[in-house]
């Protein structure tokens, strides 16, 4: 009786993106990053204290698989803005030390020297103990 489309997941993905001004796919939770790309792309947002979205792509390899071939982007995480790939984790914080990330996002000027620090140090430190802010 149920219909299935083509591809559920692609469609769920897409849906996602088109839902959520900010959403970030990434290994593990905001609360609880499982790299440490994932942990600094998160500092680096939270720093900004806009709310995002975000989708663990651990629980199921054919996310990562779908998103990849729908972003054409092949690592994680992936940031999405009002529905357009901004890109990974290098990306994002080129960005966000330039203060480009803060225009596209429409956050206050500035930045959060802890949080830019904390992000630079990467998977090499003690895991980061962040506020979530959504």
């Amino acid at each position: 009786m149920s219909e299935t489309a083509p591809n559920q997941l692609r469609d769920a993905i897409e849906t996602a993106i088109a839902e959520n001004p900010v959403i970030l796919f990434m290994k593990g939770t905001p609360e609880a990053p499982a790299c440490g790309f994932s942990a600094r792309t998160v500092a680096v947002l939270q720093s900004l204290d806009q709310p995002f979205a975000a989708v663990d792509i651990l629980p199921d390899p054919r996310i990562r698989q779908e998103l990849s071939a729908l972003s054409n982007w092949p690592t994680i995480p992936q940031l999405f803005v009002d529905g357009e790939l901004v890109g990974g984790c290098d990306i994002v914080m080129e960005m966000y030390q330039s203060g480009e990330l803060h225009e596209l996002l429409g956050a206050e000027g500035g930045s959060d020297a802890e949080a830019v620090e904390a992000a630079e140090a990467g998977a090499e430190a003690a895991p980061l103990q962040i506020d979530n802010r959504l």
